[in-house]
């Protein structure tokens, strides 16, 4: 088997909807892409066919592997499981969920000649989003926080898809703590406490109107933890 250049780490928990289109769509976008890649899915404890249908679609395609978790840990935990486990030297995290056109995906691998870590931005003038109203207002509020509390200049920090040079964050991943969706705000304000270079670049979105509140609580009490470690235990110095 010839070197990795690229491990995609896609984390899944109740996706068997969408999991295998997912990955069909993934290897779609990347069957010109030059270097060699892998695809991890971390199925953090699904409690439908998520991790069969991985294990399935993996039987067939032998550059994808599957991690389960025996319990829902949550996103981040297997995000940062996912990343321990690729060999890649340039790691990608994408969303199962397909609310995320991810065809064009190898542009941001491609970015990474400019910059440490290149990230989807909602905000970015050229993005094509589709969203309600309300979870505009609390992605633009949750951003607000984030920048007063954090330091962290970025327009979006949420958007699941980033590319990573592996390099650059070897020392960073063992250092994050956050197991749920803030664990991308952790992510990034140790990559901006580092002084590593962020690139944000547009993406086509489409999210529902549905979200859960108590997620919405617990990311609001995450990014007070990750505050209090960053300005007053200075922890993560």
């Amino acid at each position: 088997m010839s070197e990795i250049g690229v491990s995609f780490v896609v984390p899944a928990y109740n996706e068997e909807n969408t999991i295998q289109d997912c990955l069909q769509t993934l290897d779609y976008a990347l069957k010109d892409m030059g270097p060699s890649y892998e695809v991890v899915v971390v199925d953090d404890g699904s409690l439908d066919r998520t991790q069969a249908k991985a294990r399935s679609y993996a039987s067939k395609n032998g550059h994808v592997k599957v991690i389960h978790l025996n319990k829902n840990e949550g996103k981040g935990f297997a995000m940062k499981r996912g990343f321990m486990q690729a060999t890649g030297d340039t790691v990608v995290f994408v969303d199962s969920d397909l609310e995320i056109d991810i065809k064009e995906i190898s542009k941001y691998v491609a970015a990474l000649q400019q910059g440490d870590i290149v990230i989807a931005s909602k905000w970015h003038p050229e993005s094509n989003v589709k969203m309600p109203l309300i979870r505009r207002i609390l992605g633009h509020g949750f951003n607000l926080f984030v920048r007063v509390l954090t330091g962290v200049k970025l327009k979006d920090t949420q958007t699941g898809l980033k590319a990573i040079r592996r390099s650059a964050f070897k020392k960073i991943f063992p250092r994050l703590s956050v197991k749920r969706y803030a664990f991308d705000v952790e992510l990034l304000g140790l990559a901006n406490l580092y002084g590593l270079k962020i690139k944000e670049l547009p993406v086509n979105i489409r999210l529902g109107s549905t979200f859960n509140p108590v997620e919405v609580l617990r990311m609001f009490f995450d990014l007070l933890g990750i505050a209090y470690r960053l300005r007053v235990l200075r922890w993560y110095q």
